[in-house]
């Protein structure tokens, strides 16, 4: 019996999901696949990929988070600023990078139906 497991991905909701789409192409996830249907994408960032559903329910959209390590919670957090105000993504929101006492510095984006997004760079020797 094998029960090697070789990924995991997740499902994360798009209330537009072209918006969706293009709010995540813009932060720097390369799109793998679309759906012909427009009912999901593969989106990838680094050596992560995750899939992009056209599919909405308020109450799991807002307490959907992604948790994604980085090298530079700052920088993110001007290239976010950038992506939000230079585009038309309506709820799309950014907080300034804060340090939380799991031993991270943070910058949290909201995408544009609401799942939170934590830009985390580890301090310290993690």
């Amino acid at each position: 019996m094998n029960l090697t497991a070789s990924d995991v991905k997740i499902f994360v909701p798009a209330k537009d999901f072209q918006e969706s789409l293009t709010f995540y192409s813009a932060l720097g996830w390369q799109t793998n696949f679309v759906a012909d249907d427009g009912s999901l994408a593969v989106l990838e960032l680094g050596d992560s990929r995750f899939y992009l559903q056209n599919y909405y329910n308020k109450e799991w959209a807002d307490n959907f988070m992604l948790h994604i390590t980085v090298e530079d919670a700052a920088a993110w957090y001007q290239h976010a600023s950038n992506v939000i105000a230079n585009g038309s993504y309506k709820n799309a929101c950014i907080n300034k990078p804060k340090e939380e006492p799991y031993g991270a510095l943070v910058t949290f984006v909201w995408d544009p139906c609401g799942v939170l997004l934590h830009f985390a760079q580890p301090l310290g020797d993690e």
